[in-house]
């Protein structure tokens, strides 16, 4: 049954805001209630503080620069006006396995629709998949569903838009994940497994507010995504942090690209979605250290003293 979740659970009475003790149920759901795509709902202030506090590291400012380094932050504090911020954040990377979201996606439309069964086999794999990172059980998924082709309309169907030629690309599976194999590059970039940090902040937000497929199959997918089996990037930082938070999580590694995508949910301030691409022989240990670096910045986060430096423009 969809739980619907109002506006008026999120903010208390004399105009002050709210921090829940406990987070609701994931999805937040508002079926009756308007919406508008993230790109259109960038917050400026948490934008700025988040150029800064990320260009206080030297070496993270020249990534950035570069196009070596993409952060996209959605402060979820009310999950129904999320606060937006992004640095390259229409920039398309390589990024291993985190596109292995997409075909997850894909399977619980056609679960929805009818035309794919959803058996035993079918259940292990996704796990697999998704806690473990098994490129065999992504290959799998990919034949089941009807090849590349298939997933990759998923991602551009209209009711998604999580690959979009107007905003850079996206989210893509232009490979299975085995050595051998066609390849089916994306139209811009020519990647074979690639993502933007805006549409994967897209793709979890849409997930936390019961918009993929429809709420009870937003539900299904966070139940795969929240039990992380990698102890690495991310969750590594989190679980040192807030082991009371759950963290609904996919990781990409492949050579010198890493990529890592969470969505935070714990008690009181620590509820953000944080996705974080860098190419860089360190980048496990950068996506590491950039969890307690962003935190800093979310708005209901505790103050914390952080040094002036030079603004520069996001994308």
């Amino acid at each position: 049954m969809m739980r619907i979740f109002g506006l008026a659970l999120v903010l208390v009475m004399s105009g002050m805001t709210a921090v829940w003790a406990a987070p609701p149920p994931l999805p937040v759901t508002a079926s009756n209630l308007p919406w508008s795509p993230l790109y259109e709902q960038v917050d400026e202030a948490m934008q700025e503080k988040l150029i800064r506090r990320l260009r206080e590291n030297r070496a993270w400012a020249r990534l950035m620069d570069r196009g070596k380094m993409a952060v996209g932050l959605v402060d979820l504090s009310h999950p129904l006006q999320p606060r937006f911020a992004r640095i390259n954040g229409r920039s398309m990377m390589y990024a291993a396995s985190l596109p292995k979201i997409a075909i997850l996606l894909a399977a619980f439309q056609q679960f929805e629709e009818g035309t794919l069964e959803r058996t035993k086999a079918i259940n292990a794999d996704l796990a697999a998949m998704i806690r473990v990172s098994s490129n065999a059980a992504a290959t799998r998924m990919i034949d089941r569903l009807g090849g590349l082709d298939r997933v990759n309309q998923v991602l551009t169907d209209p009711r998604y838009h999580l690959y979009d030629e107007t905003l850079g690309g996206g989210l893509w599976v232009g490979k299975r994940y085995q050595q051998a194999g066609r390849r089916r590059p994306d139209p811009i970039h020519g990647l074979s497994h690639g993502a933007t940090v805006t549409q994967v902040c897209r793709f979890f937000y849409l997930l936390a507010t019961g918009r993929l497929v429809n709420p009870q199959r937003s539900q299904e997918m966070l139940d795969l995504l929240v039990d992380p089996k990698i102890n690495h990037k991310f969750v590594k930082a989190l679980r040192r942090a807030a082991p009371e938070a759950k963290i609904y999580r996919k990781s990409g590694t492949w050579k010198i690209w890493h990529a890592d995508a969470a969505l935070v949910w714990g008690p009181q301030w620590r509820r953000y979605i944080l996705v974080g691409m860098v190419e860089d022989t360190n980048g496990e240990n950068i996506l590491q250290a950039l969890v307690p670096a962003i935190e800093t910045v979310l708005p209901l986060a505790p103050n914390r003293a952080t040094s002036n430096t030079t603004r520069t423009g996001g994308k």
